[in-house]
């Protein structure tokens, strides 16, 4: 079968193009990316040639097309078993799903007041109870995986695993708009954005050209 061809958004912005690709590159899965530039004449027309749905990211495997990030992290859970992108014990499994599903479906204050930028030079922005609520949970779920079973390494289940890979975005938001976070926050923080496949992506990012006026401030 060929490689997986990753479609994805911009990677100044879209954090749900953010969560399957950095999940693929850090497992080591060999696999082609296609960047479609977001909020542009075209870009509807585009996506839809790849996705009835309307939205990146979307993966194609010969003749398999998945589309939403988490569907896409456990399709290459299942393809690629020996990437171990979910933890092997079945408890850290069923949490590490619990809290990739609670920032699938939640957070929508933190999103929409703080959309990802990796561009964005950090600096504090002044945001609503609602937001500071979602922040608080966020950390509470991180603190809470890392005493369970973050043990063995930095991340949230010890290695880094598809939960990693769904609250990336969080992490930049966390740090771009200057959140107070806890030390513990910080040092999780600090190894996602240490992350070889995290500088990869800031790198790219950083090259783009496109702007969306809207999403920087």
């Amino acid at each position: 079968m060929a490689r997986p061809h990753l479609v994805i958004g911009n990677k100044t912005y879209s954090s749900w193009s953010l969560r399957p690709w950095i999940a693929m590159r850090q497992a080591g899965i060999v696999f082609t990316e296609e960047v479609i530039a977001l909020d542009r004449k075209d870009t509807r027309t585009k996506i839809l040639a790849h996705s009835a749905a309307g939205r990146v990211p979307v993966l194609h495997h010969g003749k398999i097309t998945v589309w939403e990030s988490l569907a896409i992290m456990e399709y290459v859970a299942e393809t690629f078993p020996e990437a171990g992108l979910w933890p092997k014990a079945k408890a850290a499994r069923a949490l590490a799903r619990a809290v990739a599903s609670e920032m699938h479906g939640g957070f929508a204050a933190l999103r929409s007041a703080c959309p990802m930028n990796m561009k964005r030079k950090p600096s504090r922005l002044a945001v609503d109870a609602a937001v500071r609520r979602d922040a608080r949970r966020i950390e509470e779920l991180w603190a809470s995986c890392r005493v369970a079973h973050g043990g063995a390494g930095p991340f949230l289940f010890g290695r880094f695993s598809a939960a990693d890979a769904m609250y990336a975005p969080v992490v930049n938001r966390l740090h771009v708009y200057g959140f107070r976070v806890s030390p513990e926050t910080r040092s999780y923080m600090v190894a996602m954005m240490g992350l070889p496949a995290w500088q990869d992506w800031d790198r790219a990012a950083r090259a783009e050209p496109w702007v969306i006026a809207h999403e920087d401030f």
